[in-house]
C-alpha cells in the first residue's frame, strides 16, 4: 500500500441499524478495489472485518474494524461499526477519528432507530455524513417511500444523487443525477443507457434541487447562480462538498453490497464528496503550560496522535489503533505516552485490514495506522513526539447501564478470570470491572445483557477461563426505629485472672442525618475507667458491620456509654470489648430494627410518545415520579426516584418499550425503609446464604 497525505485520504465510518449490510459494503469495497480477490459472506463467516470468533459464531459485528481500500489516487479508511446498540461504544469510538459517515438504510426498514443514534451522534460532533440505501435487490424495497420520510425529518438538506432503476421487483441499475446519465448493471460493473421515461421529470427536478442545495452551501455560488440562472459542473461538485462538509447537504445513493452493485459509484461519492482531514483539527493540552488548545491536522509540525482503539490478540498481543494528528510516524521515533510519560519503542507501523497487518514505513498526519506491543498505552492516550507535547481530549465513552455478579466457574481460576477481564477492560472502554464497596461482588458492567454475555464468552475464547453470572446483591442497610438501654455483662472464670465487662449503653436512633454512627461518652465517677473506653467505642464499631436482624451494616445509630462496671483484677480491654458486643446485640434487637433498601434516582430520556408507558412502568417499580422536564427534538426527561431492586435490568426492559430510543441515568440518592412484606423476605434470604456460609 502506497503512503498518502492528508489531501489524499478519506476517513469514513459505515453506521447504521444492525443487520443492514455494513460489513458486506466492506467486503464489496475491498473486492472493487482489489484488496481481495472474492467477496467473503457474513452467514460464511469469512468476511474480512468480521473476524473474532464472537461474530463468527453470532453473525454479528461486534467490534468496530479498520479496512483501507485505494481508490481514485485516494485512500479510503473505512472502519465498519457495529449497528446493535449493545456495541454502542464501538461507534464513540470509531467515529471519534473520521470526518466522514455513510449512514446506510435498508431499502425496506428505512431510517430506524440505528439510524437516528448515528445521526444523533453525527449531529454532535459535526461529522459529514452520506445515505446509503442498501440491499436494493430485495422484493419490498422502497426507495421513493425512504427519501420521503428523509426529507420529511430533515429537510431540504436530504438531496438525492442517484435514483434506483427497478424493473418489477429486480434492482437493474441506477440514475446518476449529478452526470444526467443511466447505467444498468452487468454483474458488478455498470454499462450506460439511456434514462428511463419513467424518471426523466423526476431526475430535471432533482437535478435543479441539487443545483440549488450547492448554491445555497456558499454564497459566492448563490450570487453566480442568481445572475446566470445556473452553475457549471465543477460549482456543483465544490458547492455539494462545501455543503456535505458543514452538513447543510446530505446525499442519498443506492445499491445493493451483497450483489457488488453501484458500490464503486458510492466509493466515487466518497473521494470526490467528503471531506478530506486536512481541514479538520484536535481539541487538547499543551503539556507544557495545561493551557486548551486546538491542534489542526499538519504534517509540518512534530508527531502527535490520538489512540482510539485497542485489541487484545492472543497472537500479536496488544494492538493500539491511532490517527496521526500531526507530523508523521516512523519507526525512528519513540513517542512519548502522555499518561505515563513514558517513551515507546516502535519496532513496525502497520495499517490494519481486519485483522491482517500490513507494514508501512510512514503514517501521515491525517492517517489512521496501528502499532503493536507497546508497552503503555490504551485508549483514550495521546502519543507525541517529545518536542510537541500534547494530550488530546478523551473520547466519551457511553457509561454502563446493567451489572452482574462474577465469579470463576472454577475454584482457583479466579485470578485468570480477573486478568482477563481487565485485559477485555482495556479493549472495550464502554464495559468496566470492579469490586464492590458495599457487598462481596466483584460486578462486570456494560451496554446491555449481550454486551456483557459477549464479555463472558470472550474469557472463554480468548483467555481460557469460564465465568458465571449472577445478579449482584443489593447493598442493604439496618437501623433502629425507637431508643432502648442495654447492658452488656461479661465474665469469665478459668483459673487464674478471668475475664469481667461490664457495660450499660442506650442505643439511639439518628434522625438528623448528621452521621451515620456517633459514640458518646457520658461516665462519671470512673464507673467505667478511661482506659478501657475506646475498646468499648470499638467493639460497637466492629459490630455496626454486621446487625443482628439480617448481617447488614447499621447506620444512623448513636451509642451512649453511660454506665458499667468493672474489677480491679479481671477486667481487660478484650473483656469490655466482648461486653460492648453482648450489649449492641440485645439493645439492636430490642431497638425495633428495620431493614432500609438503597433508593435511585433514575433520569430518564424517552420520545414524547412512550412517556405514558414509562410513567407506569416505574409506578409499578414502586417509583415516585418527581418530575418531567421536555427537550429538544421532541425528548421528554422524566426524573423518578425508584429503589435499586427495580432497576438491575431496566436497561434491557427499556430498550424493549421504546424501541431501543429511550436511555437512563442512575444514580444513588438515600436508604429508605423497605415494605414489610418484602423485608421479610429479604431477611430470610440473608439468613440462609450466612447459614451457607
Amino acid at each position: 500500500m502506497k503512503e498518502y497525505t492528508a489531501t489524499s485520504i478519506r476517513n469514513v465510518g459505515l453506521v447504521g441499524h444492525g443487520s443492514e449490510g455494513k460489513t458486506t459494503m466492506v467486503e464489496a469495497m475491498l473486492y472493487s478495489s482489489g484488496v481481495i480477490d472474492r467477496m467473503g459472506r457474513v452467514e460464511d463467516g469469512n468476511t474480512v472485518t468480521d473476524f473474532d470468533q464472537e461474530e463468527i459464531s453470532r453473525g454479528i459485528s461486534i467490534s468496530a474494524s479498520l479496512a483501507p481500500v485505494e481508490w481514485k489516487n485516494s485512500k479510503i479508511n473505512v472502519i465498519d461499526i457495529p449497528g446493535y446498540f449493545d456495541m454502542i461504544g464501538e461507534m464513540a469510538g470509531g467515529l471519534s477519528v473520521v470526518e466522514g459517515a455513510v449512514i446506510v438504510l435498508g431499502s425496506v426498514s428505512g431510517f430506524d432507530v440505528g439510524s437516528e443514534k448515528a445521526w444523533a451522534y453525527c449531529e454532535k460532533y459535526g461529522i459529514a455524513r452520506m445515505f446509503f440505501v442498501n440491499q436494493m435487490d430485495k422484493e419490498n424495497a422502497n426507495f421513493d417511500k425512504i427519501l420521503a420520510d428523509l426529507q420529511k425529518r430533515f429537510g431540504s438538506k436530504v438531496v438525492p444523487i442517484q435514483l434506483p432503476i427497478r424493473e418489477g421487483q429486480t434492482f437493474k441499475g441506477y440514475v446518476d443525477v449529478l452526470a444526467k446519465k443511466a447505467y444498468e448493471f452487468s454483474g458488478a460493473d455498470a454499462k450506460e443507457v439511456s434514462i428511463p421515461d419513467n424518471l426523466a421529470a423526476q431526475v430535471d427536478e432533482l437535478s435543479e434541487s441539487i443545483t440549488e442545495a450547492a448554491a445555497s452551501a456558499d454564497e459566492a455560488l448563490m450570487e453566480k447562480y442568481f445572475e446566470d440562472g445556473e452553475l457549471s459542473s465543477e460549482d456543483i461538485m465544490k458547492g455539494l462538498k462545501g455543503g456535505i462538509t458543514t452538513g447543510e447537504v446530505v446525499p442519498v445513493l443506492c445499491g445493493c453490497a451483497v450483489q457488488n452493485q453501484n458500490i464503486k459509484s458510492l466509493m466515487d461519492a466518497i473521494v470526490g464528496l467528503m471531506p478530506s482531514p486536512e481541514n479538520s483539527s484536535a481539541t487538547g493540552v499543551n503539556l507544557k503550560n495545561d493551557e486548551e488548545i486546538e491542534v489542526a491536522i499538519d504534517p509540518s509540525k512534530p508527531f502527535s496522535a490520538k489512540v482510539f482503539k485497542t485489541v487484545a490478540d492472543n497472537f500479536v498481543g496488544k494492538i493500539n489503533f491511532f490517527k496521526v494528528i500531526t507530523g508523521k510516524l516512523t519507526t525512528a521515533i519513540s513517542p512519548v505516552n502522555s499518561k505515563s510519560e513514558k517513551p515507546e519503542k516502535i519496532n513496525h507501523v502497520y495499517t490494519m485490514v481486519g485483522k491482517k497487518q500490513i507494514q508501512l514505513n510512514t503514517i501521515h498526519a491525517g492517517d489512521i495506522g496501528a502499532l503493536a506491543k507497546l508497552n503503555y498505552t490504551n485508549t483514550n492516550d495521546t502519543l507525541y513526539d517529545p518536542s510537541f507535547p500534547v494530550k488530546y481530549d478523551e473520547i466519551e465513552f457511553p457509561e454502563p447501564v446493567i451489572s452482574f455478579a462474577i465469579t470463576a466457574a472454577k475454584q482457583g481460576e479466579e485470578d485468570k478470570v480477573f486478568s482477563g477481564l481487565h485485559r477485555l477492560e482495556e479493549e472495550d472502554p464502554s464495559f468496566t470491572v470492579r469490586k464492590s464497596k458495599e457487598t462481596p461482588d466483584t460486578l462486570i458492567s456494560g451496554q446491555g445483557d449481550l454486551h456483557v454475555n459477549i464479555i463472558v464468552s470472550k474469557l472463554k475464547n480468548k483467555f481460557h477461563v469460564k465465568a458465571d453470572l449472577a445478579d449482584p446483591q443489593i447493598a442493604y442497610r439496618e437501623t433502629i426505629r425507637k431508643s432502648v438501654k442495654a447492658q452488656g455483662r461479661h465474665k469469665k472464670q478459668t483459673g487464674g485472672h478471668g475475664q469481667f465487662g461490664d457495660v450499660w449503653v442506650e442505643f439511639q436512633p439518628i434522625t438528623d442525618g448528621s452521621g451515620d454512627f456517633e459514640f458518646v461518652d457520658k461516665i462519671v465517677g470512673g464507673v467505667v475507667p478511661k482506659g478501657y473506653i475506646p475498646a468499648v467505642e470499638k467493639g460497637l464499631k466492629e459490630c455496626i458491620k454486621k446487625g443482628a436482624l439480617a448481617g447488614y451494616p447499621v447506620v444512623n445509630l448513636r451509642c451512649i456509654l453511660y454506665d458499667g462496671s468493672y474489677h480491679a483484677v479481671d477486667s481487660s480491654e478484650m473483656a469490655f470489648k466482648t461486653a460492648a458486643h453482648l450489649a449492641f446485640k440485645k439493645g439492636t434487637t430490642e431497638a425495633n430494627p428495620v431493614l432500609l433498601e438503597p433508593i435511585y434516582t433514575v433520569k430518564v430520556v424517552i420520545p414524547d410518545e412512550y412517556m405514558g408507558d414509562i410513567i407506569g412502568d416505574l409506578n409499578r417499580r414502586r417509583g415516585r415520579i418527581m418530575g418531567m422536564n421536555p427537550m429538544r427534538g421532541g425528548l421528554q426527561e422524566v426524573v423518578a426516584e425508584v429503589p435499586q431492586a427495580e432497576v438491575f435490568k431496566y436497561a434491557t426492559d427499556l430498550r424493549s418499550m421504546t424501541a431501543a430510543r429511550g436511555n437512563f441515568k442512575a444514580t444513588f440518592e438515600r436508604y429508605e425503609e423497605i415494605p414489610a412484606n418484602m423485608a421479610q423476605k429479604v431477611i430470610a434470604e440473608a439468613k440462609a446464604r450466612m447459614e451457607e456460609e
